[in-house]
């Protein structure tokens, strides 16, 4: 299998990282939390503007019908700058569930979706601002209604408890939505991982102790490393399952994407000490994040009981 990533998608995660570079996500995920959610929907439109929201509608909706290993790039840049909103659900999930019109608006990045799957995706996020609501029933897709918000790890997750609603027509692959999903989070985890990672190690470059910057230390270096070495093993089982999109495969990568994101997250609060568990500190926006995706499509538990099923049958 071929894992280097062609120019055009080199490319088209750096156009990403120069949109992004340049937004206020720290703000944007605050207010999104706040229930308002305008500066996040304002740099929604913003990579509409570079097709994000068009990668997995197909072209025949305006879309750009791009392979898996696209969406791939897009979220670990997504989750590398902590952007708001439901992006698994409206760009991963939904095309696979729904092929009629609603994709063109979709592409366009005026509409947003909540999706409902459970036991894995028990409860909606960001019902509030979405304009398609799906959940996935043993008869097929229904629509739903958000009746009441619940807490969550990550506060610009906002999650609801749903009323079903009225059967939507459409003959979904479920098993491709649930593994799309769990994918592109994995993905997400990665990037939130990396931005940890590069945070902390320029940290360990400037805070002192004992005369010297704590990267010169023996520990420190030995931390990092165990992290490096875990988001590199994580990398290529990500970008495996994108191409081959199994169910093993991807149950691989989104145990080895939230392993390595979850040591780079220990990390990071280690090396920044008392600093890291401050709110106004970005560290945190990160530490949450990659906590509440844990179980996000599929708990740990359920992909290495897939994996173990799938090896020793």
């Amino acid at each position: 299998m071929k894992f280097a990533l062609s120019a055009e998608q080199k490319d088209f995660a750096a156009s990403i990282t120069a949109l992004l570079s340049d937004a206020d996500t720290a703000t944007a995920n605050r207010l999104w939390a706040e229930g308002k959610p305008e500066a996040g929907l304002e740099i929604w439109r913003s990579l509409a503007g570079l097709g994000v929201t068009a990668l997995g509608v197909p072209e025949k909706f305006a879309g750009l019908d791009a392979e898996t290993t696209d969406l791939v790039v897009v979220f670990e840049q997504l989750g590398y700058h902590a952007v708001p909103g439901p992006w698994v659900d409206t760009v991963a999930v939904l095309p696979s569930l729904i092929q009629d019109d609603d994709l063109v608006a979709v592409a366009e990045g005026e509409t947003l979706a909540s999706i409902v799957a459970a036991p894995h995706v028990p409860y909606a996020l960001d019902a509030d601002v979405a304009d398609i609501r799906i959940s996935l029933e043993t008869d097929g897709l229904h629509t739903f209604t958000p009746i009441r918000r619940l807490d969550s790890v990550d506060a610009a997750r906002r999650l609801f408890e749903t009323t079903l609603g009225e059967r939507r027509p459409g003959e979904p692959d479920v098993a491709r939505a649930l593994n799309l999903g769990a994918l592109t989070t994995a993905a997400v985890q990665l990037g939130a991982g990396r931005w940890l990672l590069n945070t902390s190690v320029s940290y360990a470059k400037q805070r002192r102790q004992y005369g010297k910057e704590i990267g010169h230390y023996q520990a420190v270096k030995h931390l990092l490393a165990d992290v490096v070495t875990s988001l590199d093993f994580a990398t290529p089982l990500l970008y495996a399952a994108a191409i081959t999109l199994d169910s093993r495969d991807v149950s691989a990568a989104k145990v080895a994407a939230n392993r390595a994101s979850t040591l780079a997250a220990r990390t990071g609060l280690q090396v920044h000490g008392a600093l890291g568990y401050t709110a106004e500190y970005p560290l945190g926006l990160r530490l949450t994040r990659i906590r509440a995706l844990a179980g996000a499509w599929g708990t740990p538990s359920f992909h290495r009981a897939r994996v173990l099923r799938a090896v020793a049958p």
